[in-house]
């Protein structure tokens, strides 16, 4: 009799295939390459997801969405600070755009889309109050002190901070998120735990074993590893793509912040079409937390070091879409209960942001 395997083949070999693709780049096998890329890119991301619900089911809530959210997060700022390091002056507003992309995908595009699926199919959906109000408070103060703040400043011209400025508000950042993960993880774990709801195969189920998510965890890497590179190896085509159709190349940064974030989108919608929005909520939060509150002070590190100036202030059009964005979350989950009305407007506002940066 034939051993069965402890994770489907496919979630295996497809981020092995994906890797190969990816050195196969430097052969110059032509455009219809790109096709294989984004091939392997798409298999790539469904195989991550697969995995980080395995690894979400053997370590439980809210440790599984942590563990998503800040391994996607770590690759992404390493992603930044590469680019920055090798591109120069030219990318002084690279980590201000992505992060604002980030927050802007999460907030109304992906809680948006899981508040609609779940009011759609539940008519209403609950969720832990606690838990949702800490991570938005902390989201609050975080947006605020790094993509406003900076232009009501006057120690430099411009939407910048001053070196000393800089490093004090990446400590605070770093105070702000270690903050959260302590009570997220052990002073008030039970706050962002979901309810049981009866017949949910997905919670009664038996836990995998240790050696198979161990085994998800390797994997989870490899997958979101070769998703950064891929997205990044991919980005001239989609540039290229963006100004043959007229669009402002801003748009390239919202395309592969999407990119980066489609794990956890995948992962938070899934989540949310079984009745648990609790941990949808907390993958998309926790992920908005990470994105930025690991962001900013990793860049701040950068230009420190290499007197890079760094640009973090965000425009005005972009100041209202986020208030905007934020003031209406906090309103949609005010009350521990959501339905479809909440995602529709959610998902309005995230159209708004596409159509504004495309007709600005």
């Amino acid at each position: 009799m034939k051993q069965k395997l402890p994770l489907p083949l496919w979630t295996i070999v497809i981020p092995v295939l994906a890797w190969l693709a990816y050195f196969g780049i430097s052969f110059n096998l032509g455009n219809l390459y790109s096709i294989v890329l984004a091939a392997g890119l798409i298999g790539s991301v469904l195989a991550a997801v697969h995995h980080a619900e395995v690894v979400a089911h053997r370590v439980g809530e809210p440790y599984g969405t942590l563990v998503l959210a800040l391994a996607i997060t770590i690759i992404e700022v390493a992603l930044i600070v590469s680019l920055m390091l090798t591109g120069g002056p030219e990318t002084a507003a690279l980590a201000r755009d992505t992060v604002l992309a980030a927050v802007m995908i999460i907030l109304t595009g992906i809680i948006g889309m899981c508040l609609l699926v779940g009011g759609a199919r539940y008519k209403e959906q609950v969720f832990s109050l606690q838990g949702v109000s800490a991570s938005l408070v902390t989201l609050t103060a975080i947006m605020v002190l790094t993509l406003i703040l900076p232009n009501y400043t006057t120690s430099r011209p411009g939407p910048e901070y001053s070196p000393v400025q800089l490093v004090f508000v990446a400590v605070i950042c770093l105070v702000l998120y270690g903050t959260f993960v302590l009570v997220q993880a052990i002073r008030h774990r039970d706050f962002f735990l979901p309810p049981e709801a009866d017949g949910n195969e997905d919670i009664h189920a038996d836990p995998p074993p240790k050696k198979v998510a161990w085994l998800s965890t390797l994997l989870l890497l490899v997958c979101l590893g070769v998703v950064v590179v891929l997205a990044k190896a991919l980005a001239p085509d989609i540039e290229n793509a963006v100004l043959k159709a007229g669009a402002p190349e801003s748009l390239v940064g919202v395309i592969i912040a999407a990119v980066v974030l489609l794990p956890e989108g995948l992962a938070a919608y899934r989540a949310a079409k079984k009745n648990r929005l609790q941990t949808s909520l907390n993958l998309a939060l926790g992920s908005a937390l990470a994105s930025i509150g690991l962001t900013i002070p990793a860049v701040a590190i950068v230009s420190i070091v290499t007197g890079m100036s760094i640009t973090l202030g965000i425009d005005m059009k972009s100041t209202v879409l986020l208030l905007l964005s934020q003031f209406t979350i906090m309103l949609s989950l005010a009350t521990g209960k959501t339905n479809i009305l909440q995602g529709v407007v959610l998902l309005v506002i995230f159209a708004v942001y596409l159509f504004t940066i495309i007709a600005p």
